[in-house]
């Protein structure tokens, strides 16, 4: 049986590798399949590969063109047409990178029906900028500019020469005169005259920004400088626009009386797409006749107010399977000024199975949340121009929780103040919690749950104990964000308690039985929190990248407390940490919980470190693949009874940090990703012996296998 299974397999095998073999059978004669292509340079230190773009015909990927599949093109042939216009858009890519001397060369490889087409480069000597001349001819515009003077010149001798050089220089004379009221000035009043010298690799230029000609027939004049005389505000929907005048006003960057701004237009479109209630906004200006003076119509349409959503789901925690639903009820316009106010109202259920000793089976679930957003500062501490120029919001959020739990029932109330900006110019986005408040009342807990967990003796745990009496969380946190396409980077701090213990020693605070200070009785929670989380990419070309990632935290507990709350310690393993591990399964340090089970109370700690490395490539259709090492762990900043060899010490954390890698499967449909990764451990810090430790060495796919899927990419 055993030899006719491998014989089936075998023949399996040969018959895709004829199917592979006839994928050149239907290829007329005279044409050729294009099996590979390169570009390559005659010079070691050229990169060829961002001009691999301008190539029109590449090859099929190779994974794919073997086999028949749903997803499978058919083949690429050959193109000499197609080829020698690559050869022209390489030595033109080429030149504008200022090798004015370049040339290309096609070399082909037949082999059978297939061919090999290589296009090697000859780029020659570099060009650079000799002399640099700037020539105005409109007086008005040379005396605004002054680009006479070096200082105001971004083109210097010595710098390569390039189109994209060349370019930007006009961009930003452009962009400096259509900022000082010239509305009607645009590049290619700018023109450049380039002189070169046989023999020699610099160029002699000369930037001439003519004069003003309204058309081809009109005489050459000065250029306009125009000044906005009315801004008048116009509804596409209704005789009236349903905003306030004053927030009509604030988010309008054009000023009556002031030079035409195209930075200010920019600006005005960016403050009305922010707002909730506006649909969409179109700004057009008017010339006013015999004279230089515009008019601005700002025309905006607004969205309906009010909306209601609802939205079923169903749950699985554990293998316990549940419904919940949850009704929420939107106004985008609530007091005239694109405030959005949203209020949900949730509800879940779930049928707990194989537990005993408890009364009702059922875990219940109710929650009421509201939440208010200004699109603007509300701090009267800020002044007004401030407040003006930032893309800002402010928001208001209270929520109350009710779990019902055959071990427990939990009442959770939060409210917070927060504010939200951001500086898109230098791809800055910046959170302040100015007041967070959450506090946790545990109105019932089981005799059973009690008996079992937390009073008895042998099972006496600190942290489960902590975490199911009453608690006042009340923190401040300050976060910042950078992504600029290639590096992320960010970080967040928080610091809880410090304000209650201020006002508990200043005023003389009821003390419990663990010596903690309390308000109405109920300790409060006292930590500081600090995350930084940092991404490079480097992006080879349109399918292939290498992400690396890097993020630590720490967290510790002090003064009221001893212990941090559940919800703010840190846990390793799972789809964004070390992949050769589920949730929570890996840490603290070396420690492996009761028999190797995953220990969701123990397995938490002060400090994570996750350092990441991950292949990205485009495979075919929307289907993405990746390769990636994961490495880190958590742990404990003090020495817990029931966290043995949790402990972080300086001089064995490194012994510590687990390993693991894995390959991945991604569906990207550009607005969102499934993702599908499959981790196995390499260094395991939980076990001692070789074989068990060294994992990567000694694979066991029932011990090492860990499956994970995701929405979204892991960092």
């Amino acid at each position: 049986m055993e030899n006719l299974k491998k014989y089936s397999f075998f023949s399996l095998f040969a018959l895709l590798l004829l199917t592979a073999c006839s994928v050149t059978k239907h290829i007329p004669d005279g044409e050729y399949m294009l099996n590979k292509v390169e570009v390559k340079s005659d010079q070691n230190d050229f990169d060829t590969s961002p001009l691999l773009q301008y190539v029109r015909q590449k090859e099929k990927p190779k994974l794919f063109s073997l086999f028949k599949n749903p997803f499978s093109r058919k083949p690429v042939l050959f193109d000499t047409l197609q080829a020698r216009l690559s050869c022209q858009d390489l030595l033109t890519a080429m030149q504008n990178q200022g090798y004015m001397n370049a040339g290309v060369s096609l070399l082909t490889t037949k082999k059978g029906k297939k061919l090999e087409a290589t296009y090697l480069l000859h780029p020659g000597q570099l060009f650079t900028l000799g002399s640099v001349k700037y020539e105005v001819m409109d007086e008005n515009i040379q005396r605004l500019l002054r680009l006479d003077l070096p200082e105001n010149q971004m083109l210097k001798p010595g710098m390569r020469f390039t189109v994209e050089t060349l370019d930007n220089e006009r961009k930003r004379i452009s962009n400096l005169l259509i900022d000082n009221g010239y509305y009607r000035f645009n590049k290619d009043f700018i023109q450049f005259s380039a002189d070169t010298i046989a023999g020699r690799k610099d160029i002699a230029l000369t930037l001439q920004l003519r004069k003003f000609k309204a058309n081809s027939s009109s005489l050459e004049t000065l250029h306009p400088c125009y000044q906005v005389r009315h801004v008048i505000y116009q509804s596409n929907d209704s005789d009236r626009i349903h905003l306030r005048k004053q927030v009509l006003l604030n988010a309008t960057a054009i000023k009556e009386g002031r030079p035409y701004d195209g930075s200010a237009l920019q600006r005005t479109y960016n403050n009305f797409g922010r707002m909730q209630a506006v649909k969409y906004t179109n700004i057009r200006f008017a010339e006013v006749p015999d004279s230089n003076l515009l008019d601005c119509y700002i025309q905006v349409s607004t969205n309906k107010p009010s909306t209601i959503s609802f939205q079923p789901e169903g749950t699985n925690t554990a293998g316990d399977l549940g419904a919940a639903a949850s009704i929420t009820y939107t106004n985008r316009n609530l007091f005239r000024g694109s405030e959005q106010l949203s209020i949900e109202l949730r509800g879940a259920y779930e049928a707990i199975t194989g537990l005993e000793e408890y009364q009702d089976q059922n875990y219940t679930e109710y929650s009421l949340e509201t939440k208010l957003v200004f699109p603007r500062f509300l701090a009267p501490f800020l002044s007004k121009s401030f407040r003006r120029r930032q893309t800002a919001s402010s928001e208001w959020a209270v929520s109350w929780d009710f779990q019902n739990r055959p071990e427990f029932h939990r009442r959770v109330f939060s409210t917070a103040w927060r504010y939200r900006w951001s500086e898109p110019k230098h791809h800055l986005t910046y959170r302040f919690d100015l007041l967070d408040l959450n506090y946790v009342y545990m109105p019932w807990i089981s005799a059973t749950f009690k008996n079992d967990y937390l009073d008895n003796a042998d099972n006496r745990n600190a942290i489960l104990r902590y975490n199911y009496e009453d608690l006042f969380i009340m923190k401040m946190g300050f976060a910042l964000a950078y992504n600029d396409g290639e590096n992320a980077l960010r970080a967040n701090f928080e610091s809880a308690g410090n304000l209650l213990n201020g006002l508990s020693k200043g005023l003389g605070f009821k003390t419990n039985s663990e010596g903690q200070h309390t308000l109405f009785n109920i300790a409060y929670a006292q930590y500081v929190k600090l995350d930084l989380d940092y991404t490079h990419l480097f992006q080879f070309d349109k399918r292939n990248a290498l992400a690396l990632h890097a993020g630590l935290g720490v967290a510790y507990p002090y003064g009221n407390s001893t212990i941090l709350p559940f919800e703010k310690r840190y846990f390793s393993g799972g789809p964004n940490s070390v992949r050769g591990w589920s949730v929570r399964e890996l840490g603290p340090g070396k420690f492996k919980g009761t028999d190797g089970r995953i220990d969701f109370i123990n397995q938490t700690g002060d400090v994570k470190l996750d350092l990441n490395a991950e292949y990205r490539t485009s495979l075919f259709w929307k289907l993405q693949g990746a390769v990636f090492i994961d490495a880190g762990n958590i742990w404990t900043l003090r020495n817990y009874e029931d966290q043995p060899g949790g402990q972080f010490k300086l001089s064995e954390f490194y012994k510590q940090i687990a390993a693991a890698y894995g390959l991945g499967l991604r569906l990207n449909f550009d607005y969102f990703i499934l993702r599908f990764d499959l981790g196995m451990k390499a260094i395991n810090p939980a076990y001692d012996s070789q074989n068990e430790h060294w994992a990567i060495i000694h694979p066991k796919l029932s011990r090492d296998f860990a499956f994970h899927f995701a929405v979204g990419l892991p960092f």
